[in-house]
């Protein structure tokens, strides 16, 4: 008898045990899919590939196209030739058939929206410096690219960095510029606002301007919020540009573009002591208030009281004209409110005040006061307006108070 061999029989719960681990192996077998086959035709796309010189690679890429079957295998034999280019990117990267390679093999890969091929196609940008090369790759990742923060990301930084440089006086590819910006209009991911609206800013020629136009109209998102944001933490140029782009066109109705001008006066107020931007800054807080005056968007009432202050101080400065200050009067009375007239009464008494002890004021200014106080109808005004018939006004003034006395509502 062998050694470890009883030659006894196996027991019939072991026989049925044995019997059960078998049927689930068959089982188990059974539901795991095996690995796909691989696509007999791409794999002899690859083979002829590899054989083939350099010059003749982009043929086999072109001859594939043209096959009936192509837009089954054509994103994966893209793919693969485009890790060909960038195994040997360092050598032959300027190569002419190299590049020739690269660019077709990019289009190829855009064409069939292939999107597992996206970092591919990154890598081939970052190593391929030609324009050919680099225009094809981003076109190619405007639908390969689509669904991929880490895309989004890359050529957001890649714009805003041609952005800088062009700001600067630089050099830069415009091919890619605006091949960069129709990617990202393409893709419409909302992370891309705040480099495309800089880009419209930046002072590029016409054909770029039109295509960040376009890009940014393409976006989702919340595109009112996108300007809100840069109004609040934009550089002070790009501040401005964005309450215009929010102001311009038929796309915001009233209520979102007293929005906007209410963020823009907000800003612009708590940059007042910005000496380094003063232009920008004062441009965006006096076109806001012409905008919130004529809407009449009382909701920026506490706001438009500290802009006239500062209006008040400017003009006393001679840092603005009296058309500046004449503008926060009219803003005051567009508001309407108690606190806006009591405001505009006080002005009315520094005036009066002003006149008594020496016996000068502005005409047009005091008439502006006087008027506005009348349409405001608040009896706050009341003394101050009563008080203007006996100072040494002229006639028309005082014809002026005794109107806007009998308009109050009491």
């Amino acid at each position: 008898m062998k050694k470890g061999y009883s030659g006894a029989p196996a027991s019939p719960a072991r026989r049925v045990l044995g019997l059960l681990i078998f049927l689930c192996g068959i089982a188990a077998a059974q539901e795991s899919p095996s690995p796909p086959a691989p696509d007999p035709i791409l794999v002899s796309y690859k083979q002829n590939f590899m054989r083939a010189s350099l010059a003749a690679k982009a043929e086999i890429l072109r001859d594939a196209a043209t096959d009936e079957q192509a837009r089954e295998f054509m994103g994966p034999l893209c793919e693969y030739a485009l890790v060909f280019a960038l195994q040997n990117a360092e050598i032959l990267g300027q190569d002419p058939d190299m590049i020739d390679l690269a660019a077709f093999a990019a289009r190829g890969m855009g064409e069939a929206g292939y999107t597992a091929g996206a970092g591919a196609l990154w890598e081939v940008f970052d190593a391929y410096r030609n324009s050919l090369t680099r225009t094809e790759v981003l076109k190619a990742l405007g639908t390969a690219g689509k669904g991929s923060p880490f895309i989004a990301e890359k050529l957001n930084e890649h714009l805003a960095g041609e952005n800088s440089r062009y700001r600067s006086r630089s050099a830069v590819d415009f091919l890619t510029v605006e091949a960069c910006i129709a990617a990202l209009g393409s893709l419409g991911d909302p992370s891309s606002f705040s480099v495309l609206f800089s880009t419209l800013v930046s002072g590029y020629p016409d054909a770029i301007i039109k295509a960040a136009e376009k890009a940014l109209s393409d976006l989702g998102g919340d595109y009112k919020q996108f300007l809100v944001e840069i109004i609040r933490n934009g550089p002070p140029a790009e501040k401005l540009a964005a309450f215009n782009a929010g102001m311009s066109g038929g796309r915001f109705g009233s209520a979102e573009k007293g929005e906007i001008a209410e963020a823009a006066l907000d800003v612009s107020l708590g940059l007042v002591s910005d000496s380094t931007n003063r232009y920008e800054v004062s441009s965006l807080r006096y076109a806001a208030v012409n905008v919130l005056a004529a809407m009449r968007w009382n909701r920026a009432n506490a706001l438009v009281i500290r802009h006239f202050y500062t209006a008040q101080t400017d003009y006393q400065q001679g840092t603005v004209s009296r058309e500046r200050f004449l503008e926060a009067i009219a803003c005051l009375g567009a508001m309407g409110s108690p606190e806006a007239a009591q405001t505009l009464a006080l002005q009315m008494g520094y005036i009066n005040s002003q006149i008594e002890r020496n016996g000068e004021y502005d005409g047009e200014l005091t008439m502006a006061v006087i008027r506005t106080l009348g349409e405001m109808g608040d009896k706050a005004a009341y003394d101050n307006l009563l008080y203007i018939g006996y100072l040494s006004y002229p006639e028309q003034i005082k014809a002026a108070a005794r109107e806007a006395l009998n308009r109050l509502k009491w």
